[in-house]
């Protein structure tokens, strides 16, 4: 024991022994040590020691430490020491104590030592599969060290250990589970350890993602405040970052799980904004860095859409709007901001629309663009700022040609504000464009270019614009204005440089007049032009000036190639000439190339956003760069070809050119069909919802006609009982001249209807004999003809049919013979009420009320009575037709008759025939049968008797295959 007081700092007696040398002892006491408080004791020494010599522990003692961690799992407080020590050996992590000032020799010693150590630890990936279940513990002393170490090593060699974890059966959710401890301390080493663990590794982060990181990161990062939560928030920012920036997948997941509604409230910024700590703005910039990261331009376009879209709908955007308008917000957040809501916006119609309704909170009002627009060419403004507001000001007008169209429209002359009490974005881009800042000119000339982007409509309509130079002096086109500023050049006292102005007005003249033949005639109409530009590529000039030749070369080759040979003196040929003369193709071809070999021009053609480090470096825009890549070849090509190759090439524009007219009328009938369509569609819909309502409207009045025939009903029942109830006490006094002539008409009536029963019941008598007479023929026909079986049962069929229909007319016939002694009762009770009445016609007035109440009811009766000799005479007609039904059938039937006649009489004679054609044969047959004896042919009478047998056989079946 004397020795691990020795070890730790107790009194001791002797030659103190080197630290290798305890080391050594230390680790023998690991290795042979029978108990466990032994063993544990050792470790904490070598903890305790591991931090001053970490060479001699990490050589000597890993290997054991290694050991104890297999065996003596049972022991948290022995497994927590060793972990610790490992941590101490391979983590880079120097103590303040420890450094001097030879530091940057000891960080080089020390990432060495910690990468050597973590590659010997690593190389057994049993050593990485044990830690992972170590840190599935829940003992503190356990679970915390095993994340450390954990980390350390992946900070040391990370791919390899990721690879390792990746392997091991469920490695990544053991992992995950650390976001869910109650104890934040392991929870917030758990998201460095993540972090670490999904850098540059696809696969694992999209298991992490998949793991529910994603809400477990979210609710911490709203647990600890947003952006007003400490370096933890931090932490989770990152991590979200490493598992959304450059994944697909991951962002298509965070989008779809309603992720992006969740960052709202981290962007709720009040009104006082003053006193921001560090840790907010840190916070929120990396919050504005994630929503970046999903709406990036260099994410797949459907991706980079739909992002923008939920954005838009969870009012996202709205709020980013609201910190790029507020006041108190740090530069860099406001910077940040701009940029963020610049690539939300970028080639999402919806948002530019947004962004181009958001007003400033000023007074009066003025829209953020026009706000964004004066930082832009105030000089004051950081330079960060005002390449951002550039930036804003590109992806506003990026594939929105309704912005580019508003944006040029503030320039011409009919939509001036006359009054000039507010400043347009038009005016604000002249001023810029005509300063004397350098920077100013530049940033006013791309921006003036994007709103000419892929626009030949609006490259007409800027040439329109005139400009008051100064007073007394007629005014002056754009165009002449620019060239007027170029062919100056270093007369002008500029800030900046000066090569950045001119290089920003090239840029702008390139991409105003590509595509775009007016616009090159009207350049090419001022005879200064063409020479300035000739004299710019011939000079011999420095390296700076070089770009500017590389450009007035393109601004040559571009008025060469989309020259429509309007004006005599500068055709295409005569201009090409002009090269060949004054400067040489090859020396042109060679200037063209000095635009793409530039180092400027390879960083901007990178991305979008200009990411310049100094005003200096500002040449290029990335969508310039895109129209050299375009036009550099063409327009190399078009400087060699003759004059036919010209013409044919004029040609086949021309033929193109009117190709593309008719797809566009065919574009605009599509479209005009297309708006017709959406128009039908919209009548069916109003049509559809009409009927319904209609189909609503008619059940309601079929329901209430149903209800109004039940009360009907209700009421005849009534009226009954009230006409039974007076005829018991015999008031019969209803009848009147009137009646009587109505009840004799139903007399007459009825005795027509009488008439015709009798004359029907005759009809019918008649159709019957004539049925039986069928029928009788019928069977004696049955018993001749076998060969017409099927025939005769088809009309015995019939005939069965018209039984049925006769008996079906006789039921009918019955119930109107009913009904007609109904009416005949009726009647005699009628004509009795009539005698009955007469002699009581003098009562009271009592009498006389009842009677004309009963004089209503009697005419109902009467209206009840005609409705029936109309269904009568509807049944008549029904009967007359089923009568003339029945003849035909019979005359049909009379037809099949003589049919079968004509059929049984032509079989018969085919009989005759053939008893005659038997007869010769066999008295052909018996004179042979005598020639044959005579000639002594034997001939036995068992063949005569065979030959009879068949000969009587073959008759028969020739009789039968001819029935």
């Amino acid at each position: 024991m004397s020795f691990l007081w020795g070890v730790m700092g107790g009194p001791s007696a002797g030659p103190q022994p080197s630290g290798a040398e305890t080391i050594q002892k230390l680790c023998d006491r690991v290795a042979s040590s029978t108990l466990l408080d032994d063993r544990r004791d050792a470790v904490r020494a070598l903890k305790s020691l591991s931090k001053k010599y970490r060479l001699e522990v990490g050589t000597q003692a890993m290997e054991h430490l290694i050991h104890v961690l297999q065996t003596d799992r049972s022991d948290s407080e022995i497994i927590g020491y060793a972990l610790d020590t490992l941590y101490n050996v391979i983590s880079n992590d120097l103590e303040e104590e420890e450094q001097d000032d030879s530091e940057e020799e000891n960080l080089t010693k020390v990432d060495d030592l910690g990468s050597q150590f973590t590659e010997i630890f690593i190389k057994q990936h049993e050593n990485v599969t044990l830690l992972l279940t170590l840190v599935e513990e829940f003992d503190f002393h356990v679970r915390w060290p095993g994340v450390k170490l954990l980390t350390s090593l992946l900070k040391q060699q990370g791919p390899q250990v990721q690879q390792i974890i990746l392997v091991s059966p469920m490695g990544v959710s053991r992992l995950m589970d650390l976001l869910a401890d109650s104890r934040e301390v392991i929870r917030n080493d758990g998201v460095l350890l993540l972090q670490q663990l999904t850098k540059s590794n696809a696969a694992i982060q999209k298991i992490v993602a998949f793991e529910n990181a994603f809400e477990r990161l979210l609710d911490i990062v709203t647990e600890e405040g947003n952006s007003d939560g400490g370096i933890v928030v931090e932490d989770c920012l990152l991590l979200l970052q490493n598992l959304l920036k450059n994944n697909n997948s991951n962002q298509n997941f965070f989008k779809e799980g309603s992720y992006i509604q969740r960052m709202k409230p981290w962007f709720e910024v009040g009104d006082d904004n003053c006193g921001w700590s560090a840790q907010k703005v840190t916070n929120l910039h990396l919050m504005l860095q994630l929503v970046r990261v999903l709406v990036s331009p260099t994410n797949p376009p459907g991706a980079t859409s739909s992002c923008q879209k939920a954005v838009f709908h969870c009012g996202l955007l709205q709020q980013l709007c609201t910190i790029l308008m507020a006041t108190g917000v740090p530069a860099d957040i406001l910077t940040e901001t701009i940029n963020t809501v610049s690539e939300v916006i970028r080639g999402c119609q919806m948002n530019q629309d947004y962004f181009a309704s958001v007003n400033a909170p000023s007074n009066p009002p003025r829209p953020a663009i026009v706000v964004l627009l004066m930082s832009m060419v105030n000089e004051r403004q950081p330079f960060v700022l005002r390449c951002a507001v550039l930036y804003c000001f590109q992806c506003f007008l990026y594939k929105n040609q309704k912005g580019q169209g508003e944006i040029v429209s503030t320039l011409l002359p009919s939509t001036i504000d006359a009054t000039g009490n507010s400043v347009s974005a038009g005016q604000l881009l002249c001023g810029g464009l005509f300063s004397t800042d350098s920077l100013s000119n530049w940033c006013a000339a791309v921006a003036l270019a994007h709103a000419l982007q892929e626009n030949a409509t609006l490259k007409e309509q800027l040439l329109r614009v005139q400009l008051a130079t100064s007073i007394g002096n007629p005014p002056v086109s754009l165009l002449q204005q620019c060239t007027n500023i170029l062919s100056q050049g270093d007369k002008i006292d500029r800030r900046g440089s000066k090569v950045q102005t001119r290089v920003g007005l090239l840029m702008l003249l390139c991409t105003w007049l590509s595509n775009c033949s007016i616009a090159v005639t009207h350049f090419l109409h001022n005879p200064a032009n063409i020479p300035f530009l000739t004299g710019q590529i011939a000079e011999n000039l420095g390296e700076e000036e070089q770009l500017v030749q590389g450009l007035c070369a393109l601004l040559l080759g571009i008025s060469i190639y989309y020259n429509d040979n309007s004006l005599e003196n500068y055709r295409k040929e005569k201009l090409k000439q002009l090269i060949e003369k004054r400067i040489g193709r090859e020396n042109f071809i060679e200037k063209l190339g000095f635009i793409s070999k530039h180092e400027l021009y390879s960083r901007a053609a990178q991305k979008p956003q200009p990411g310049f480090s100094s005003p200096e470096h500002m040449m290029f825009d990335h969508e310039f760069t895109k129209l050299v890549k375009e036009l550099e070849g063409v327009i190399s090509k078009a400087i060699y070809k003759s004059s036919e190759e010209d013409k044919k090439e004029e040609e086949v524009k021309k033929t193109l050119e009117q190709h593309d007219n008719i797809v566009t009328q065919y574009k605009k009938v599509i479209r005009e069909q297309d708006q017709e369509l959406e128009e039908l569609k919209q009548r069916i819909t109003t049509l559809m919802s009409q009927n319904e309502q209609l189909q609503a409207t008619v059940t309601q009045q079929v329901s209430q006609i149903q209800q109004h025939k039940d009360q009907y009903n209700l009421l005849k029942v009534q009226l009954g009982k009230d006409t039974q109830h007076h005829n018991s006490h015999g008031d019969m006094f209803q009848m009147n001249g009137i009646q009587t002539e109505e009840v004799s008409k139903l007399k007459e009536e009825l005795e027509e209807w009488k008439n015709k029963h009798e004359l029907l019941q005759g009809q019918i008598r008649e159709k019957d004999f004539l049925i039986e007479k069928l029928k009788s023929s019928q069977l004696e026909i049955g018993t001749t003809e076998l060969s017409s079986q099927s025939s005769r049962s088809g009309g015995l069929d019939h005939s069965n049919e018209l039984q049925k229909e006769l008996e079906m007319l006789r039921s009918q016939l019955q119930l109107q013979s009913a009904e007609i002694s109904q009416l005949l009762i009726e009647n005699q009770k009628l004509q009795v009420m009539n005698t009955t009445a007469d002699p009581v016609l003098g009562d009271s007035g009592a009498i006389v009320a009842k009677s004309s109440e009963l004089e209503g009811q009697l005419e109902q009766q009467i209206k009840e009575l005609k409705s029936e000799v109309k269904a009568l005479s509807e049944e008549k007609e029904s009967l007359k037709q089923h009568l003339d039904s029945s003849s035909s059938t019979v005359a049909i039937l009379q037809d099949e008759k003589i049919k079968l006649q004509q059929e049984v009489a032509e079989s018969k004679k085919e009989q005759d025939d053939l008893l005659v054609l038997l007869a010769d044969q066999d008295q052909k047959l018996s004179a042979l049968k005598i020639k044959l004896k005579d000639l002594g042919v034997p001939v036995e009478d068992e063949d005569d008797i065979e030959s009879g047998d068949q000969g009587d056989e073959d008759e028969d079946v020739e009789e039968e295959e001819q029935d």
